[in-house]
């Protein structure tokens, strides 16, 4: 007697469920479909249908040629902390209510900026990181890499940091850099950023080759030379079609700053890329004199 009580009320239990969640018996499938293989056709037919709706979006998705857009989690974050970002200094309270709107007011003012979520609002900034490390490889080779590692002896041991030198830009005439050092190799790099965001400066781009008679701003106004450490480096305007004549880092260096040709000439130790980057910054910016 008992079993049969209970099991009334694990029936009726399952019943509740059932209505609940919309499940269907055992007993409800076997009155439906009596052989196994009519279950499997139907579900075969349910199959085919959803594929068909899919490849038919696909087909018209190609049609109007949208590109497959892919979420950028960073990109969202930044959004939502620019959006939720408190300013601290007096310029970036006027850049956050809309009373300055171009970066070239900050700039030609010599204002300094203490906020790299001054530059994040007013430009549409690229990031990359330059190539000062070395990484050691099988008989006696290596390659260049983003991280240059360094080692302290202390009583507990070796201590590791990592530095690296970054790069912003709006490949419009706006160029910065920044060395970032930390315990680990994502933190030296978002500080590099934020700190190449802080020392951003403004260039000078024209059309000024002896072959040249365009108004596209592809090249430097005249010959700049900068120099840091024992590294020279001189860039020298070069007409249309030309391309970036310089070194593989400094190519970087040059895109974000939204120079298409140009030609160069280095002296000194040119395989310290530190003084490298630091020496054509010291150029470009003399592109500013008048």
């Amino acid at each position: 007697m008992e079993n049969k009580e209970k099991d009334k009320k694990s029936m009726e239990a399952l019943k509740k469920t059932a209505k609940v969640y919309g499940t269907v018996s055992e007993e409800e499938v076997k009155k439906k479909f009596k052989d196994d293989e009519e279950v499997t056709e139907e579900l075969i037919e349910e199959d085919l249908e959803e594929i068909e709706e899919e490849t038919e979006k696909v087909v018209e998705d190609k049609k109007e040629n949208k590109p497959y857009q892919r979420k950028d989690r960073k990109a969202e974050e930044r959004i939502v902390h620019l959006a939720n970002w408190v300013p601290k200094t007096k310029l970036g309270i006027d850049v956050k209510n809309g009373k300055i709107k171009k970066m070239d007011e900050i700039l030609d003012n010599n204002q300094k900026i203490l906020e790299d979520e001054v530059v994040d609002l007013l430009l549409p900034i690229k990031t990359d990181l330059i190539a000062i490390g070395h990484a050691k490889g099988k008989f006696g080779g290596g390659k260049r890499r983003a991280w240059r590692q360094t080692q302290r002896i202390t009583q507990e041991g070796g201590v590791m940091t990592f530095s690296a030198m970054a790069i912003v830009g709006d490949e419009n005439g706006h160029i910065g850099v920044g060395v970032g050092k930390a315990s680990e190799t994502l933190p030296a790099r978002d500080k590099a950023t934020r700190k190449a965001k802080l020392n951003l400066i403004k260039i000078k781009r024209a059309c000024s080759a002896f072959d040249c008679s365009c108004d596209d701003p592809h090249s430097i106004p005249f010959e700049v030379s900068g120099k840091a450490g024992s590294v020279r480096v001189t860039f020298i305007p070069a007409p249309q079609g030309t391309g970036l004549v310089v070194a593989s880092e400094l190519k970087k260096l040059l895109k974000m700053a939204g120079i298409k040709d140009i030609y160069s000439k280095t002296f000194g130790k040119k395989r310290t890329t530190f003084n490298l980057i630091k020496a054509a910054m010291d150029a470009l910016e003399k592109t500013n004199r008048q």
